[in-house]
């Protein structure tokens, strides 16, 4: 039975192309207990959300009687991915296309280039049997499934009219009329040469997800009863202590507890500088140790690290359809059975104009091959496949497939202020002291590193940035809001607001004063450090503009695309920042619950807005916009709110984002328009009786692949 409210995921077995997927789709989703279903034909994977008390096994049992296999995943269960099912596949179909090949080739020639004798006519037989019943079983075998359950698919035509041609030359063979055992045998090695083609592209398309899955460590070296160990990171459990050496890859999500060193995260953010960790950090599972030893305390496993979620982020993105797709299957589902009675009315128009039973039944074989919708079924999924896969790549994750098509009507992108345009830390940015520069951040420096405070932070490390090599307090008092008063190498140290140096009989001149002014001016915050009765020095400390941030706003505007500043800070910090990143419209000094009001009031104007931001108070005005853009390097909660995660935190992956959903949706669209062009354009051809059905076969291949193929330029995306 499933657990309550559960998503269960299984494995599908025996879907040979997009009319499938949307039949086992259908079966489920009208089962009791589940509330929605979605196949991913190119995942070969069914989602099913139910209800409490679901029998899984009526679910497998409903979707048997239709042909299908499908099997539930167990919770972390290690599943073969697409690209390992597509390596199968592909052996599968090229072996089937060489042996169809083998047979069809000299049948070609004997029907074409020599004399046509008894023993000739019988050779086409032999030949063209093999190939249309043996080599082409998997299209007669899911004909069947689709006949039993009133649903005719893509497999339909081609089986159809492979043994339409195939019957009619074996009563020709004894009536001693023209044969057309080439036809058949050619519609199905024609057929199956597109399925090689297909399944190679498909393998391609999916790589994006097998090289997620390889990124993560094979092997943890683990402590055990006081002993390292290595084991099988499937093997680790939270509260397990692992030791990372240097070049070594992060097993699993965890915190370190002994050791600093920088890590690689580049696969999880995009960025390319590692990033200085020390004890209390988070690490993350696949991202690379490179310089000292760490032991880390495992917080995540299997599928709660941040890599499997990158991975189901994908993979669920891959699996549901885009609006347009939902149109395509709608009309997939009617085109066949009246592409079958099209084939039946031309068959008897010609049988009746021409009194020949050959020429009627090349026509209507004809069209059945034409029509044969495999590119409409194809259009819509490997499009969002490859683009899903190239936006993982660069850092861009699509939770699903509609904000493909939403994601391109955005006019108005409205940035969160920190963590988003700004690094969301506190750097050092102005210091002006009246005696030695060295000493005064020593003496400051030392005593603002035993803070916990950011501000206290910033000084410590800028003090480090600038070779000072900082001591320890030996007394340190945090003073509310005030600033921080201690005692370092026997002097008091007063470090703060100018109220707070004041109540301690510390005189300021009025050139720090007016140097403070002159820092907060600039949106910046400023305070005051000194000892023995005097302020010595005037710091400014501030959340600093990503470097990208400027670029990001430039090249969202080229695109004509308005920008937009949404923050809870003050309005002159806030007016500073976008002066500098060039945003003309401000919304500041927000309350984190009216942030999604703002959103709203902008919608009711006609704009269609993406909010990009990174905090947990971000996260009702992410679900509020039309498209919410979560910065991966923020909370979960914002994460879980947005449409599109951006991983690396710099602005530009929303750009990038949003240029890659506009292209995949433009992907989409032309892909839909060749297929239904080409379905509803070719049928008068043969219809008229002017295309031969292996020229259609070859035709209909073509188009499938063509398809698959446009689709693949999505991996050479570059924003």
């Amino acid at each position: 039975m499933a657990d309550p409210a559960d998503t269960i995921t299984f494995d599908v077995e025996g879907m040979t192309c997009a009319s499938c997927a949307l039949r086992i789709e259908r079966v489920l989703g009208k089962q009791d207990g589940v509330s929605s279903a979605v196949v991913n034909f190119a995942g070969q994977e069914a989602r099913a959300q139910v209800a409490p008390g679901t029998d899984v096994e009526a679910l497998r049992a409903a979707v048997d009687r239709i042909g299908y296999d499908i099997r539930p995943l167990a919770p972390g269960e290690i599943r073969e991915t697409p690209t390992e099912r597509y390596a199968k596949e592909v052996v599968f179909q090229r072996r089937n296309v060489l042996l169809a090949a083998l047979l069809t080739l000299p049948l070609m020639v004997v029907s074409m280039a020599v004399d046509e004798t008894t023993a000739t006519r019988w050779w086409q037989a032999a030949l063209a049997t093999p190939v249309v019943f043996i080599f082409g079983a998997q299209f007669h075998r899911a004909t069947l499934k689709q006949v039993a359950t009133l649903g005719p698919a893509m497999d339909t035509l081609i089986s159809v009219g492979s043994l339409a041609a195939w019957g009619y030359s074996v009563w020709a063979l004894f009536a001693d009329e023209p044969l057309f055992f080439e036809t058949a045998a050619m519609i199905i090695t024609l057929i199956l040469l597109g399925r090689y083609f297909e399944a190679r592209a498909k393998g391609r398309a999916s790589h994006a997800i097998t090289k997620l899955v390889e990124l993560g460590a094979k092997q943890a070296r683990v402590v055990r009863q006081g002993e390292e160990v290595m084991v099988d990171p499937i093997e680790l459990a939270p509260g397990d202590t692992v030791v990372v050496l240097p070049g070594e890859k992060v097993p699993v999500d965890g915190v370190i507890t002994a050791g600093r060193s920088t890590i690689d995260e580049s696969m999880l953010t995009g960025e390319s500088m590692p990033i200085d960790h020390e004890p209390g950090d988070r690490v993350f599972g696949a991202t690379v140790n490179q310089q000292g030893r760490i032991e880390i305390e495992v917080t995540h496993v299997g599928p709660n690290t941040a890599l499997a979620q990158i991975v189901r982020l994908v993979e669920d993105a891959q699996a549901t359809k885009a609006p347009v797709q939902r149109l395509a299957d709608r009309i997939a589902g009617v085109f066949v059975p009246a592409v079958i009675a099209i084939a039946i009315v031309v068959f008897i128009g010609w049988l009746v104009g021409s009194g020949e039973v050959s020429t009627a039944l090349r026509n209507g074989v004809a069209v059945l091959i034409i029509a044969c919708p495999c590119a409409l079924g194809l259009a819509t999924p490997t499009a969002i496949m490859v683009g899903s896969g190239r936006g993982a790549e660069l850092g861009v994750l699509f939770k699903d497939a509609e904000v493909f098509e939403r994601a391109r009507s955005i006019d108005t992108v409205v940035f969160d202020k920190t963590g988003t345009l700004t690094r969301g830390a506190m750097t050092l940015t102005d210091l002006a002291a009246d005696v030695e520069e060295e000493m005064f951040l020593y003496l400051v420096g030392t005593l603002e590193a035993a803070s916990e405070h950011p501000i206290g932070k910033a000084v410590a490390l800028g003090a480090e940035e600038r070779g000072v090599d900082l001591g320890r307090p030996d007394a340190m008092e945090a003073v509310g809001g005030q600033g921080v008063v201690g005692t370092v190498q026997g002097m008091e140290i007063v470090v703060g607001k100018p109220k707070l140096l004041a109540d301690r009989g510390l005189a300021i001149a009025d050139h720090q004063l007016e140097a403070l002014e002159a820092i907060e001016a600039t949106g910046r915050t400023g305070f005051l450090g000194g000892w023995e009765g005097e302020a010595r020095g005037v710091l400014g400390v501030a959340d600093t503009v990503r470097s990208s941030s400027g670029p990001t706003v430039a090249s969202l505007r080229d695109q004509g695309i308005d920008v937009a500043l949404l923050t809870g800070d003050n309005r002159r910090t806030a007016e500073v920042i976008a002066a500098e990143v060039g945003i003309d419209t401000v919304m500041a000094e927000v309350l984190p619950g009216e942030k999604s009001a703002e959103v709203a009031r902008l919608q009711a104007t006609g704009a269609t807005v993406a909010f990009v931001g990174d905090g947990i108070n971000d996260a009702p005005a992410l679900t509020r916009a039309d498209v919410g853009m979560a910065v991966g390097t923020g909370t979960d909660v914002a994460i879980e709110a947005g449409d599109i995660v951006l991983m690396s935190g710099d602005p530009q992956t929303a750009a990038t984002g949003l240029q890659l959903a506009d292209a995949t949706f433009r992907t989409i669209r032309q892909n839909l328009f060749w297929a239904f062009f080409y379905n509803t354009a070719a049928i008068p051809l043969p219809a008229a009786g002017l295309l031969n059905p292996m020229i259609a076969a070859g035709a209909m291949a073509f188009s499938s692949v063509s398809v698959v193929t446009n689709s693949l330029r999505l991996r050479r995306f570059n924003a």
